[in-house]
């Protein structure tokens, strides 16, 4: 694999990092069609745990089947596919070696009633990850919640221990909990500073939200307003973002949400592209289509992170 020099001057920016941690992360960034560009399109599969198989999949049938996930994403030419367990051994040996995959190691449920405390239990093992040929793990933290010192002290353990054992690590940063109000969830002050959290505990990929104008913490909401930090349209949002994660030298790519119209889904990749943002992880936007509506939608979306 010959790398571009783009991807070496990204994997350049992970210095004490193991070689087989950033061998897998030259693997993700290398792969489907916005290899070499250090952009990424990832697709997500975790809804069904998450939110409920009805919930998730009734919309598109066909996407109850695991297969169904690793083939759009293969089809889509994206840079990996990530899913819990169960869903990525379903179609581990159908689809080993055709896209790089990214085991999730904790999962939450709807039926859970924590809500100040949120939390996730840990479902997976570093073992699965390298049992199903993964190139990285994936792990779910939930800034202010009363839980997340545990949440924190777990990631270190397994990040430690996948690192070691050659796994890239992605951190799905999700402010929640807490003293933090819905509308915080999404503010820029929380998820800039959930991000920079995801980069201090040293993940090599960070998953957030797109953040909106809102500011929650009035401590913080002086600073920006002191100091006049942009923050007013999506790309300043999203560049503030990664500058926070250590000026701009982490990958970081943003949720897609709820599902929405093409018209948003493309609206909010050009504002990730204008604000300097690594790419997507989109998930219900894509498998809650029908396949060639979703393909077509991926393809959009790769045209627009090669700048198109």
């Amino acid at each position: 694999m010959n790398l571009t020099l783009r991807v070496r001057e990204i994997l350049d920016w992970y210095e004490g990092e193991t070689p087989g941690a950033k061998a897998n992360l030259a693997r993700m960034l290398m792969a489907g069609k916005l290899g070499g560009t250090g952009r990424m399109v990832i697709l997500p599969v975790d809804q069904g745990v998450e939110h409920g198989p009805a919930r998730s999949f009734a919309v598109n049938p066909a996407a109850y089947d695991p297969h169904y996930h690793y083939q759009l994403a293969i089809d889509a030419g994206l840079n990996a596919y990530a899913a819990p367990l169960g869903s990525l051994a379903a179609g581990a040996d159908t689809f080993a070696g055709a896209i790089p995959t990214i085991l999730k190691l904790n999962s939450a449920n709807s039926l859970s009633r924590q809500k100040g405390n949120a939390d996730q239990a840990i479902t997976a093992s570093i073992a699965d990850a390298l049992r199903l040929g993964c190139a990285g793990v994936g792990f779910t933290i939930y800034p202010g919640s009363d839980a997340m010192y545990d949440q924190y002290e777990e990631f270190r353990e397994l990040s430690m221990e996948a690192k070691a054992k050659g796994l890239a690590v992605v951190l799905w940063s999700y402010p929640r909990g807490g003293d933090i109000s819905k509308d915080g969830e999404t503010a820029i002050d929380i998820v800039a500073y959930a991000a920079h959290m995801a980069a201090s505990l040293g993940a090599n990929i960070i998953k957030v939200k797109l953040p909106t104008s809102h500011l929650e913490n009035n401590d913080a909401k002086k600073v920006y307003q002191e100091k006049r930090i942009p923050i007013a349209t999506l790309p300043e949002r999203v560049a503030h973002v990664m500058q926070c994660c250590f000026n701009s030298k982490r990958i970081v790519v943003f949720s897609g949400g709820a599902a929405k119209g093409e018209d948003s889904v493309y609206d909010d990749a050009h504002a990730i592209y204008a604000g300097g943002g690594n790419g997507s992880i989109i998930g219900r936007n894509c498998f809650q289509r029908p396949r060639e509506e979703a393909l077509k939608l991926l393809d959009t979306l790769v045209e627009i992170y090669k700048g198109a």
